[in-house]
């Protein structure tokens, strides 16, 4: 399924836009999860939000980027998230490949730091990312440290 993606800073996504991200976001990590937490976090506002939107535009994947410092001492990825409805498509792939792209045009090559449930492990290391350190509990899930060198 071909996405269009678009890549904006914070103070140039549309009030659609940034209603549908947050609606996604709340589906998945929340109701999905069964996970109540803070996602809104503070941090959207110094973040680039990378969004995937499916023929007919509806948002079928979004992660969100930061330079070093924004989220980790190394640039960063969160927040990847894809639509129930467009799953075991490959998007999950399309997505990542898609951060690391941006996230090479915006800040350039460099180390990048994700914090990712433990479950998708083997995923992000098909990417390159390394644990560093040991795994944590966030929102009673199983995390660990990732770094792609």
């Amino acid at each position: 399924m071909p996405l269009t993606w678009t890549l904006k800073p914070f103070a140039e996504l549309t009030t659609a836009e940034l209603y549908a991200l947050l609606q996604l976001r709340s589906e998945v990590f929340v109701v999905e999860q069964t996970c109540p937490f803070q996602d809104i976090d503070g941090l959207d506002q110094a973040a680039w939000h990378l969004l995937g939107h499916a023929p007919g535009g509806a948002l079928a994947a979004y992660a969100r980027l930061f330079g070093p410092g924004g989220a980790y001492p190394e640039a960063s990825i969160g927040r990847v998230v894809s639509s129930p409805r467009h799953r075991r498509t490959g998007l999950g792939r399309e997505l990542m490949r898609e951060s690391l792209a941006a996230i090479g045009r915006l800040f350039g090559p460099q180390p990048i730091q994700i914090g990712a449930q433990l479950y998708l492990q083997t995923f992000y290391e098909s990417f390159g990312f390394q644990q560093v350190g040991e795994g944590y509990l966030e929102d009673d899930i199983a995390h660990l440290h990732m770094v792609r060198a």
